[in-house]
């Protein structure tokens, strides 16, 4: 058996971004079926850390809506899991008409952040022991 098995009953987010900034997209899937629980996206102008953040932090919205308030959800990214810790994004992405929506969704998510708790375990998924995270884009 594998010293770090892949997990099971989990949901992954993760998000693409062609471009920095580029083109952005980003979703939550269940990680055992790879059906998509949400996706959004296109935004004209963002960066992979915005979307990999929004989409971390809708999936806890949605777990809380939907009664998975101790479903883990997984992210490749350490950097969406500090600002979700912190309750405040990093970006150094400067608001502009093309990234307005993004800016305004940030927004939404930090005050969500701050006048919620969560109980969902927010875990970094392990691609080295199991390949890429079921929401991967596969543009790399």
């Amino acid at each position: 058996m594998p010293s770090n098995p892949r997990p099971q009953n989990f949901i992954a987010t993760d998000a693409s971004c062609l471009g920095n900034p580029g083109v952005l997209e980003f979703r939550a899937m269940w990680g055992d079926t790879n059906k998509v629980i949400f996706q959004r996206g296109p935004y004209e102008h963002g960066t992979n850390n915005i979307g990999e953040y929004l989409a971390l932090v809708l999936a806890l919205i949605w777990c809380q809506k939907n009664g998975y308030k101790n479903m883990p959800i997984y992210t490749d990214s350490v950097t969406a899991m500090a600002w979700v810790r912190k309750k405040k994004v990093g970006t150094k992405l400067i608001k502009n008409e093309k990234n307005e929506q993004l800016f305004n969704s940030m927004q939404i998510a930090q005050e969500w952040l701050n006048n919620n708790e969560y109980h969902n375990p927010i875990l970094k998924w392990d691609t080295d022991a199991w390949g890429e995270i079921p929401a991967d884009y596969g543009r790399k």
